[in-house]
């Protein structure tokens, strides 16, 4: 018990104040779900409409959430696991599989991540590739490997190190973001992207498919089912106003997920390029504006080393859940835990790293990594965050979540309570009304 006991007392330092949790969290969440995934999705389910079905299922459902996981990381003081395990004994194997999850997710990130830093290396030395190119040979795999042994370094440094790192982020990647933004709305591509952006159709609301992929992208965005919230909030300072933060933190990561695609669709449009090309959008648009820019060298640099840094953090994130919950059940020193886990990563992530090398490592004739990103990034994940609502709502009773909301408004208390119960309940009777429909006509 005495190593438990050591990693416990070490993991629970806390965020120095609320604006660095926030940071922080922002710093986990802005990441390559906004800049890398938010604007390829955006471009393959229809632009405008998947626009206003995202920012739906975001205010009306995920906030809620969200507000609900930092809650009980915060009551809880533990890991994923531990934390769920305290709800009831079904507690122990969902927290698992969100590791699991998590997990799943990480091990494909870490390998984007390799990417930006891949492209930041290439920028500084002036040799920026389309992505095509830059995955001829075997980038993907070192620069994967690369990124998972800084990881592993930044980890074993603990929560000060990730709160400095966020500190530093958020502010110069928004300011940047803000500045191709305005480059972008000189091109010839902004009106059309601003038609892409504001023309709803509004048929295309009733696809059920269409809103399947607007609440995987607001729950991977927000890092709802993934642990992340619950082993974040677990450092959180006790005096945070627990819905003020969750608030600034989701319009920050809406803010940029809009911005990434203000930034990039000018351009798609201005090369003559369809927005739909998938998970390689951005990295086939980006070298392409930057060698026409004026000073694109520079900004090059700026912007490829910033977008590492995003990744690199979210990054930092998964493994943290995961980090936490193999020290605190197997009972192993932080160090221990972060080197078994950085080898977990390598042997996971590899098969998603060589889906994108010569070997073109597939799944159904889909890349690894678009595989495991479609299924984990997708319906998984939101039966992940919906079950693990309907677990805390359902067997905690309101008033211990209000003591750690750090507010006095039981508006959020009853908001938080309504979506955890019964949501679950009603995308479950939907589930099997749509599959007995589709039995019947099937039939007929």
């Amino acid at each position: 018990m005495r190593r438990r006991h050591e990693f416990v007392e070490e993991s629970r330092r806390e965020w120095s104040s609320e604006p660095a949790f926030i940071a922080s969290m922002a710093a986990a969440a802005v990441g390559l779900g906004n800049l890398w995934r938010f604007p390829y999705i955006m471009g393959e389910n229809g632009g405008g409409a998947f626009v206003v079905a995202y920012l739906a299922a975001l205010i009306v459902v995920v906030m809620p959430i969200m507000i609900l996981e930092v809650a009980a990381g915060r009551l809880s003081k533990g890991s994923t696991v531990g934390t769920y395990r305290q709800v009831n004994r079904f507690g122990t194997v969902y927290g698992w599989f969100v590791v699991l999850v998590t997990t799943a997710i990480t091990s494909y990130y870490l390998v984007i991540t390799g990417w930006t830093l891949g492209y930041t290396v290439d920028a500084v030395r002036g040799d920026v590739r389309v992505f095509g190119q830059f995955s001829a040979g075997f980038n993907s795999l070192w620069y994967f490997l690369a990124t998972t042994a800084l990881a592993a370094a930044v980890l074993l440094r603990g929560v000060r190190a990730i709160e400095t790192l966020s500190k530093l982020l958020m502010p110069a990647l928004l300011a940047l973001v803000l500045f191709l933004v305005y480059r972008a709305a000189q091109t010839p591509g902004w009106d059309e992207t601003r038609d892409f952006f504001f023309q709803v159709d509004w048929a295309r609301l009733l696809d059920g498919k269409l809103w399947g992929f607007a609440f995987g992208q607001a729950f991977y965005t927000l890092a709802i089912g993934q642990g992340y919230l619950v082993t974040y909030g677990s450092f959180i300072p006790r005096k945070t106003h627990l819905p003020r933060a969750c608030l600034v933190v989701a319009g920050v990561e809406t803010s940029v997920a809009l911005l990434a695609g203000w930034m990039i669709f000018p351009y798609v449009f201005s090369f003559g390029m369809a927005p739909d090309q998938g998970s390689a959008l951005a990295f086939e648009t980006l070298p392409r504006v930057f060698e026409q820019q004026a000073g694109g060298g520079l900004l090059a640099v700026l912007f490829f080393a910033l977008f590492f840094a995003a990744a690199f953090s979210s990054s930092l994130a998964g493994l943290k859940v995961i980090i936490a919950a193999v020290a605190e059940e197997f009972r192993l020193r932080e160090r221990s835990a972060v080197l078994a886990v950085a080898l977990l990563m390598v042997m996971l992530g590899s098969a998603s790293a060589l889906s994108f090398t010569p070997l073109q490592l597939t799944i159904g004739g889909e890349p690894v990594l678009d595989a495991v990103d479609r299924v984990a990034g997708g319906d998984v994940i939101i039966f992940s965050g919906l079950t693990g609502a309907a677990l805390l709502c359902w067997f905690i009773p309101p008033q211990r979540i209000r003591t750690v909301l750090g507010t006095a408004n039981r508006w959020w208390e009853w908001r938080i309570y309504l979506i955890g119960r019964y949501l679950p309940v009603l995308v479950l009777l939907w589930g099997v009304i749509t599959y007995g429909v589709s039995q019947l006509q099937g039939a007929g």
